[in-house]
C-alpha cells in the first residue's frame, strides 16, 4: 500500500526540517509546503492522507486554508490537524469553534513532541477509515 502521505503547511523552515525528518523516520511520506498561497493546489495535486497545518502564517492563515480545503471536493475528505503556539488556554473555546467550522479534526500545541504528532496522525487516519467502513 505504501507510505501514508502527509502534507505539512508551515512557514517556519527550521521547524519543518525537524518535523519532516520525524515523519520520514516513522514511515510517512512528508511533503513540505512553505507558501500558504499554493497550499490548496498542492493538496489537490498530491492527495495526501493527512494535512498538518500551522494556523498562524502570513498572507493566508490556517483557518482560511482549512476552510478552502473543506469546501473543495478534492480535499474535503482529507483530515486536517492544526498546529500552533499562538493560542492561549483562555481563547481555546473560541479557537475550537473556529476549527470545527473549518473542518479541522485535531489541534496540536507547539512545541510538538514527535510521539504526539504520530499519535494524532494515526488517530485521524483511523477515524477516516472507520467512517468509510460505516
Amino acid at each position: 500500500m505504501g507510505n501514508k502521505k502527509v502534507v505539512i503547511i508551515d512557514d517556519d523552515e527550521a521547524f519543518l526540517e525537524g518535523l519532516e525528518k520525524t515523519l520520514s523516520a516513522s514511515g510517512y511520506d512528508p511533503l513540505v509546503v512553505t507558501d500558504p498561497l499554493s497550499a490548496v493546489e498542492i493538496a489537490i495535486e498530491k492527495k495526501p492522507d493527512v494535512i498538518l497545518l500551522e494556523l498562524r502564517m502570513p498572507c493566508k492563515n490556517g483557518f482560511e486554508l482549512a476552510d478552502e480545503m473543506n469546501r473543495a471536493l478534492e480535499t474535503q475528505s482529507i483530515p486536517i490537524i492544526a498546529m500552533s503556539e499562538f493560542f492561549k488556554e483562555e481563547s481555546f473555546s473560541l479557537m475550537n469553534l473556529c476549527m470545527n467550522l473549518c473542518g479541522i479534526k485535531k489541534y496540536l500545541k507547539k512545541p510538538l513532541h514527535p510521539l504526539e504528532v504520530i499519535s494524532a496522525i494515526e488517530d485521524v487516519i483511523k477515524e477516516k477509515g472507520d467512517l468509510w467502513q460505516r
